[in-house]
C-alpha cells in the first residue's frame, strides 16, 4: 500500500467507533478523512507536556498513552490511560485555551488519530452530528471521572484495584506495576500484596 492507502486504512477504526454511536454519511466520512490525520509516537515520546495549551483531541488506533500530572515532590499521579478505541485529552485546556497542568506520554509505541481544536470547531459548524457524538463522549468521560474521584475519596485500595481490573483488563498484562500502582494512588508493594491475594483467591475457587 502506498502512504495514502495506509493513512486511509488507519483512520477506518474512527470510522467505525463513529457509526456505532451515530452512523455517518458519505458526506461525514470524507469530513473524518479529511479533518482527522494519524501520527505515530514512539514510546515514551510526548503527545502533549505541561505548560503548553492541548490543542489535539486524540483518538489511539494502537498502543497505549497516559495522562498524569507530576507534583512539586515529583510524584507522578495517572488520571488516565487509554489504548485502541480510547480518547485522550486534557479538556480543560483544549476547550478553555489555557496552558495545562497536565501531560501525556507514550507507554507503547503508539499511533493515534488527531483533530485540532480549530478543524473540531469545523467539524461541529460543517456537520453539526459531530457536535452531539462528541458531546456524549464529553459526557461519558465526565461521568467516568466522577466514578473515580468518589473511589478515590471512599473507597479501600483494593476495591479500586478490582475497579480497576473491571476497567483496563485489556491493559493489565501490558502495563509496569508501577504505572498501575500510580494510578491506583498506591505502592507498588501494596499492589503486589493485592495481586497475590486475587490469585490466591483464584486458586481456590
Amino acid at each position: 500500500m502506498d502512504k495514502e492507502q495506509i493513512r486511509l486504512a488507519q483512520i477506518e477504526p474512527l470510522i467505525d467507533y463513529f457509526n456505532q454511536i451515530m452512523p455517518l454519511s458519505p458526506e461525514e466520512v470524507d469530513m473524518v478523512y479529511s479533518l482527522f490525520k494519524p501520527r505515530l509516537y514512539r514510546k515514551r515520546q510526548y503527545v502533549h507536556q505541561e505548560g503548553d495549551v492541548c490543542n489535539q483531541f486524540n483518538f489511539v488506533v494502537s498502543g497505549c498513552l497516559r495522562l498524569y500530572m507530576v507534583d512539586d515532590k515529583g510524584d507522578v499521579h495517572i488520571l488516565q490511560f487509554a489504548s485502541e478505541n480510547w480518547w485522550i485529552i486534557d479538556l480543560g485546556s483544549f476547550h478553555e485555551r489555557t496552558p495545562s497542568n497536565l501531560n501525556i506520554d507514550a507507554l507503547e509505541d503508539t499511533t493515534v488519530l488527531q483533530i485540532s481544536h480549530e478543524n473540531l470547531l469545523v467539524l461541529y459548524t460543517q456537520a453539526p452530528k459531530f457536535n452531539r457524538i462528541f458531546r456524549v463522549l464529553i459526557e461519558n468521560s465526565f461521568v467516568s471521572l466522577q466514578k473515580r474521584l468518589l473511589q478515590n475519596i471512599s473507597a479501600p485500595a483494593e476495591e479500586k484495584y478490582y475497579s480497576f481490573l473491571e476497567t483496563y483488563e485489556h491493559l493489565v498484562n501490558r502495563l509496569p506495576q508501577t504505572q498501575i500502582a500510580s494510578f491506583l494512588g498506591i505502592t507498588p508493594e501494596f499492589l503486589s500484596r493485592l495481586r497475590n491475594k486475587q490469585a490466591h483467591s483464584k486458586g481456590k475457587s
